[in-house]
């Protein structure tokens, strides 16, 4: 699935109150159970809502955690990612990069849940782990990637492991300052991450 015809998804599902309860109720189940101890039936509690209603809009449980991923993810990132392109002054647009991700990231409890599900089951259920990282992490590569190749000055040899190396650090910071608690035991302000990142980038700038 795209990143437009998810967003597309997300869209509908917004503006049916059905669904959108359905989904409401599946993710207090799936961060509270997991996934594998999430059934049709505790959705079906949960969201207040029969099983055949599930059923009519969600194929299986698979269909319902995939829809729980697009909502969350694309939701909070389409006014980064939605756009066929980056654009902008290159430090300005790393830093708002930066800054977005990890204010949309790590303050927002749905979302630490939502990772958390997925880090945990993520063995068991590869395909789980697969969407979310295609829908965040593959798309924001992608873009970040073909921006630098745009912006010959910046003198990147790879732009491909540079883009890897700035998401993956972002999403690093946030595993391990807030899933793994690392913030309760070396805590790491978010500017000094951002700050580092475009340091890093900017030292090969001929």
């Amino acid at each position: 699935m795209t990143l437009n015809e998810s967003l597309s998804l997300t869209s509908n599902n917004a503006s049916n109150p059905k669904q959108e309860q359905i989904l409401q109720g599946a993710m207090q189940v799936f961060f509270r159970d997991g996934y594998a101890g999430t059934s049709m039936d505790r959705v079906a509690i949960e969201a207040g809502v029969s099983k055949q209603t599930i059923y009519s809009y969600f194929r299986d449980k698979e269909s319902l955690f995939k829809a729980l991923i697009e909502q969350i993810t694309i939701t909070r990132f389409h006014t980064l990612f939605a756009s066929k392109e980056l654009s902008g002054e290159p430090e300005q647009l790393l830093r708002q990069l930066a800054e977005v991700y990890l204010l949309k990231v790590g303050e927002d409890r749905e979302y630490l849940s939502l990772l958390r599900v997925i880090i945990a089951e993520s063995s068991r259920f590869p395909e789980m782990a697969k969407l979310y990282y295609q829908s965040v992490i593959q798309r924001g590569r992608q873009l970040l990637s073909q921006y630098f190749d745009s912006h010959p000055e910046l003198g990147i040899k790879d732009s491909e492991a540079t883009a890897h190396i700035f998401f993956g650090s972002l999403v690093s910071y946030v595993v391990v300052q807030e899933i793994i608690h690392g913030k309760e035991i070396m805590p790491l302000p978010s500017q000094n991450i951002v700050d580092s990142l475009i340091d890093l980038i900017y030292k090969h700038k001929p």
